[in-house]
């Protein structure tokens, strides 16, 4: 089973390298970096690198559409460019896929840094999938090329692109949960405080389901990439 990883970027230039990189350490994989119009050097540095490196209009669900557009695997990876996957996980994917008849899945989180709160971020994100069948971006989305093409894709909204699709997968049968773990990195809940983007991220969560439309959202959260 062929894979193709999908990354999308924005402002990336310092570490699109090194993600091309360690993709391409795990093994026999299509790598296609989709930059959404960055100010520095992502999708020239990424040119060198990547199998394919595409611009698309700004936004994770046009660049991933645009990215799945281009790849030529079975098996769909959309991996976030502040993301890497340990070694053995492409073939984790391939067995887990050719085992079980459900449309994709996701990995257990390892954030990149020190403390509790982190390993309970962790083990509540992985709660989620279980218990739900939702999966955020960062958790590494893979699915099978077929069923993303019948279900249209990403919903080309602003924000919350990858619990839709979740949702839609659901439908189709839902994600496993993989063992291998995706490293992420914590510069987020840095930037803006684990308990704040946390009770951020369940607002956002609430809302959704409450019927608040995901454009009306993304125009009340700042970190919209």
């Amino acid at each position: 089973m062929e894979i193709s990883v999908v990354i999308p970027t924005l402002n990336e230039a310092d570490g699109i390298a090194d993600v091309v990189k360690r993709t391409r350490e795990l093994g026999e994989c299509e790598v296609i970096v989709v930059d959404g119009g960055s100010e520095d050097e992502t999708l020239s540095r990424a040119r060198t690198v990547a199998d394919h490196a595409l611009l698309a209009p700004r936004g994770r669900a046009l660049q991933q559409n645009a990215g799945a557009a281009a790849a030529s695997g079975e098996i769909l990876l959309f991996l976030h460019a502040d993301c890497w996957l340990e070694p053995g996980s492409l073939e984790e994917i391939r067995s887990a896929m050719q085992a079980d008849e459900r449309p994709g899945g996701c990995f257990r989180q390892r954030i990149d840094a020190t403390g509790m709160r982190y390993r309970l971020l962790e083990w509540g994100n992985a709660a989620r999938v279980r218990l739900c069948g939702w999966a955020y971006g960062d958790q590494g989305i893979f699915v099978r090329r077929d069923v993303f093409e019948r279900i249209g894709g990403f919903a080309e909204v602003r924000l919350m692109e990858d619990l839709l699709l979740s949702k839609r997968l659901k439908r189709e049968g839902g994600l496993q949960l993989l063992g291998a773990r995706l490293h992420v990195s914590p510069r987020r809940w840095q930037k803006n405080g684990i308990v704040r983007q946390t009770l951020r991220n369940w607002a956002l969560l609430t809302l959704a389901h409450c019927g608040v439309s995901p454009d009306t959202l993304a125009r009340h959260y700042v970190d919209v990439r």
